[in-house]
């Protein structure tokens, strides 16, 4: 019949096709798998086949349109590969690769790590602890009961619904889950971030960071305290940095104190920095309190310690010469990428 001829024909013509270019190949999809295609009249065809061949004639048209269908994709497969080969010909390998981004280390994170660098090299090992906390490793166990007024030296978060749980308002809570995991001799250093309810300005937030540091063992004395904080600051701020220690307060320490490193007046900007004393306040100090230990299960009469602790974002902002706290939660990344070049 004369249909099934122009089927063999069209076949004819699939099998042969052989498109060079991409306008070549669209020509065959239309003409054989367009909308308005040569093959969708076939099937309307089917009316004038004798009853007993339909079923053959059905067939036949539609491993024609399947054979289109696989002609088009593999010519379209062809010539992408071929695209894909002429690319890479073309492609001069000698050419310097596209520069990528950099990031920065944050202030904080450089600062933070350079102090863990120093205190390392003398022993001290980083301890790490979460910041959700209880009452009683927060307060209760650095002897400052419920009662005590030096809990009115911190504005606490306590978390909804809850009179015990709350943000650590410093890292001592770190010492105290220490102490109570693990027996003497003890000498760690805890970094992290901390939280205080106040004011945000330029001078204060109400997160911030620290490291506190902590030595327990047997005759550990305030001279072995001094030597280690005059170590520390010749390596932070100098080899000629000279140190001084005034007597303070605080809850877990006693004797306390607030260590000074000499600046010197010579330059406008150390004038304005120690407010014209010379003078700078980095951290507070002193020797572990007997019931800290205690509270600890530590004994007193056997052991002695001392501890300390420095806060990051004031000697960061001293370092970079940073006049607002603030710059340093904003996550803006033109400030950031100014310390692209600091290890």
């Amino acid at each position: 019949m004369e249909v099934f001829s122009k089927i063999e024909e069209l076949l004819a013509e699939i099998n042969s096709a052989q498109p060079t270019s991409k306008e070549e190949l669209e020509t065959f999809r239309i003409r054989f798998l367009g909308t308005k295609n040569i093959i969708k009249p076939l099937f309307g065809e089917i009316k004038s086949v004798a009853n007993e061949r339909k079923k053959e004639f059905g067939q036949a048209v539609n491993s024609l349109k399947q054979a289109a269908e696989e002609k088009h994709s593999q010519l379209k497969e062809q010539m992408e590969d071929a695209d894909a080969s002429s690319a890479k010909s073309e492609m001069d390998l000698s050419l310097p690769a596209a520069p990528m981004a950099q990031g920065s280390r944050h202030p904080i994170s450089i600062v933070m790590n350079r102090m863990i660098d120093i205190f390392e090299k003398i022993g001290f090992i980083v301890a790490e602890e979460r910041e959700i906390e209880d009452d009683w490793h927060n307060f209760t166990a650095m002897n400052t009961p419920a009662d005590h007024p030096a809990r009115d030296m911190q504005d606490t978060f306590y978390l909804k619904n809850s009179i015990s749980d709350l943000l650590r308002t410093h890292t001592s809570s770190v010492q105290a889950r220490v102490m109570t995991t693990q027996k003497p001799p003890i000498r760690i250093i805890a970094p992290g971030r901390v939280y205080r309810n106040e004011t945000i300005s330029a001078r204060s937030h109400c997160q911030f960071h620290q490291i506190e540091g902590l030595y327990i063992d047997e005759d550990v004395s305030f001279a072995d305290m001094k030597q280690t904080l005059l170590y520390f600051a010749r390596e932070m701020y100098g080899p000629e940095t000279n140190i001084r220690l005034r007597p303070s307060y605080f809850p877990f320490t006693e004797p306390s104190a607030e260590m000074d490193v000499w600046l010197g007046t010579d330059t406008t900007a150390t004038k304005k920095l120690t407010k014209g004393t010379g003078w700078l306040e980095v951290l507070g100090c002193g020797m572990v309190d007997p019931n800290v230990l205690k509270n600890c299960e530590i004994d007193p009469e056997k052991y002695t310690g001392y501890a300390f602790g420095i806060g990051i974002e004031r000697t960061a902002m001293q370092n970079f010469n940073i006049g607002d706290i603030r710059l340093l939660f904003e996550n803006d990344v033109r400030f950031l990428r100014q310390f692209s070049s600091v290890i």
